[in-house]
């Protein structure tokens, strides 16, 4: 615990999202998120340790049961696979992409020698016949200029095979409660789980909780996997995003989730190949929420997964849940959610947490 109150960051729930989403972490490539996060949760914990897989895990001591709350820490990206004559970048891509959010973004190359900033570039439509500009790109055809000119010219620089590359976007703030940015899957979880953390101080939790920030959930849930090998809880959570279906293009039987309604809690997602959550862990979170006046929502998904599906597999199977936070135009540089959505969801893994021993 900290020595003195000037151990303490003091941060707001916005301005913490905002630092971490603004922090550039691909797949595989954690390290500045994880010493940001490392940096704001260490006033909250007993411990903290790094994992050989690079998970951090931050653990708060009790006693009965071991609860694991999870949140990853990586974002979706690029990866440069060679450098052209010319000094062009050619990529692939680091999780999963919707091929036209790519094209015209400027972007930063992370090498050994410093962060370089590059643009996708196209070719004008004044260059383009007609039945060209009613193509989509796909990113196989697209590539990064860095302004170099010539293959030497960027090696010079460090920008070699396997450099990561990550959008080089800003937190914003919208109208109203929302807000956008960069890499809020899952930087909105683990801002939810550090200020569920402080929350917990002022609560009677009695279980001993940790808070395992994962690596490399976009690319196949693998730092949820061995951490909770690792830890062996008894009752886990994940905190991640979930998409909505209130806005033009999308219809609610695609998603029936609502920003500015509460925090998901989910039922099943995949269609039930991902997670099936345990009936005690919807008893739970579900009656703490109503006994704490937290809204919520209820989410059965045909999507994507989360670390819960690694989780629940994990030895003899881990009874586990998710709680999510809506939001709009995930995996894209402009997602956007709801402030008091994701405060929401930070009051229910907290008091969660704190009842957690009259359930498991």
């Amino acid at each position: 615990m900290p020595d003195s109150q000037t151990d303490v960051i003091p941060m707001g729930l916005k301005e913490l999202l905002e630092t971490l989403s603004n922090v550039h972490g691909v797949s595989g490539y954690e390290d500045s998120a994880r010493s940001r996060i490392q940096e704001m949760v260490r006033p909250y914990v007993d411990d903290i340790m790094v994992d050989r897989m690079g998970n951090l895990i931050a653990t708060k001591k009790g006693g009965s049961p071991v609860l694991m709350l999870a949140a990853h820490m990586d974002e979706i990206g690029l990866m440069v696979k060679y450098v052209d004559e010319k000094g062009f970048l050619r990529f692939t891509k680091t999780g999963g992409w919707f091929d036209q959010t790519l094209l015209n973004q400027r972007m930063i190359v992370h090498t050994e020698k410093g962060h370089f900033t590059g643009v996708i570039g196209s070719k004008p439509p004044h260059a383009m016949k007609e039945e060209d500009r009613k193509k989509a790109v796909e990113a196989d055809n697209m590539f990064i200029d860095v302004g170099a000119t010539s293959k030497e010219d960027a090696e010079k620089i460090g920008i070699v095979a396997g450099c990561p590359v990550t959008l080089d976007t800003e937190f914003r703030v919208l109208g109203n409660d929302r807000v956008t940015g960069k890499a809020f899957d899952n930087r909105a979880g683990c801002a939810m789980l550090i200020e569920a953390l402080r929350r917990m101080g002022e609560l009677d939790v009695k279980a001993t909780v940790h808070a395992a920030f994962t690596v490399q959930e976009e690319v196949g849930l693998k730092g949820a996997k061995t951490s909770a090998f690792g830890l062996n809880p008894d009752v886990a959570l994940a905190t991640d995003v979930t998409i909505t279906g209130d806005h033009p293009g999308i219809e609610k039987k695609d998603s029936a989730m609502e920003m500015g309604k509460g925090p998901a809690i989910t039922v099943s997602d995949a269609g039930g190949r991902g997670i099936i959550t345990h009936p005690s862990v919807l008893r739970w979170l579900k009656q703490t929420a109503s006994e704490n006046s937290i809204p919520y929502q209820l989410e059965v998904g045909e999507g994507g997964t989360t670390d819960a599906s690694a989780i629940h597999l994990t030895r003899e199977g881990i009874p586990s849940g998710v709680v999510s936070i809506p939001s709009r135009y995930i995996h894209t540089p402009v997602s956007v959610l709801s402030l008091a959505d994701l405060e929401a969801g930070t009051r229910l893994i907290a008091h969660a947490a704190a009842t957690v021993n009259k359930f498991f």
